[in-house]
């Protein structure tokens, strides 16, 4: 099929429990679409140390069997797609190490950033909650900078996921400190289709502005949940949209 992602490196499985669907049926319905690189980056699983079991994330425990499933699938479909896996994760320095040592141990092939936490998801809160404190968007912005200097990460989600409703003054100065930052770091801001298809607060014009004027480099991402989401061609025109009114750096793959 032409016309579509060539390549999607945000997709979910049943194990961060608010997902549906076979791997194998993301990847015939990828096939189908003719997208040639599918990433599976579900979300990272944390080392909890008191007990506490996440109901978004898979367990610590579950890594190993995530990351075996995929590889045999990519075997499996070698002729017809290209399978990479890895994580979607927050940088949370607490569980860093910890989760650096597991990416190394699995061998996982990348990890994308999603800061839907600045701290464990125990104490919340979740980025996306509105806000009007300035500085929960400092430490938003501060948050995302430190984790992308460490290297770990080859783009960062749905950025503007940070639902500041303060100041447009503050909103527009903290998004361009990170848009800078990104841009000397050379990674990439992707444009998140579930967000449009969902009907979320992001992607949000008020944020795509600013990448065009710092020159980003701009990645459209599926952030798929059910095999559904790998068919959505409403939502990637709608993402085209955005890239044209903005007049985007838009790649369309990464090397991993």
């Amino acid at each position: 099929m032409m016309g579509f992602l060539k390549a999607n490196y945000h997709t979910h499985t049943y194990r961060c429990q608010h997902a549906y669907g076979s791997e194998r049926e993301y990847i015939e319905a990828a096939i189908r679409m003719g997208i040639a690189e599918l990433g599976f980056s579900d979300h990272v699983p944390c080392p909890f140390k008191d007990g506490y079991v996440s109901g978004i994330r898979m367990t610590m425990e579950q890594a190993p069997e995530y990351v075996y499933a995929i590889r045999e699938l990519g075997k499996e479909y070698a002729s017809d797609i290209k399978l990479y896996v890895g994580f979607e994760a927050e940088y949370i320095p607490e569980f860093f190490k910890e989760q650096k040592a597991m990416f190394d141990r699995l061998g996982c092939d990348y990890m994308i950033m999603g800061q839907h936490f600045m701290k464990s998801e125990q104490t919340g809160p979740y980025t996306g909650t509105p806000t009007d404190d300035e500085s929960r968007i400092r430490e938003y912005v501060d948050t995302v900078i430190e984790g992308m200097k460490t290297g770990m990460y080859s783009y960062l989600a749905h950025p503007d996921l940070i639902n500041y409703q303060g100041l447009d003054s503050v909103y527009e100065w903290e998004m361009t400190r990170m848009c800078k930052a990104l841009k000397e770091l050379d990674i990439p801001l992707e444009i998140n289709m579930l967000g449009i298809s969902a009907g979320k607060h992001y992607p949000t014009e008020r944020f795509w502005c600013i990448p065009h004027d710092i020159g980003n480099k701009v990645i459209l991402g599926l952030d798929a949940h059910t095999v559904d989401n790998i068919c959505d061609m409403e939502s990637y025109e709608k993402a085209l949209d955005i890239v044209r009114k903005y007049d985007l750096n838009l790649i369309d793959r990464i090397e991993i």
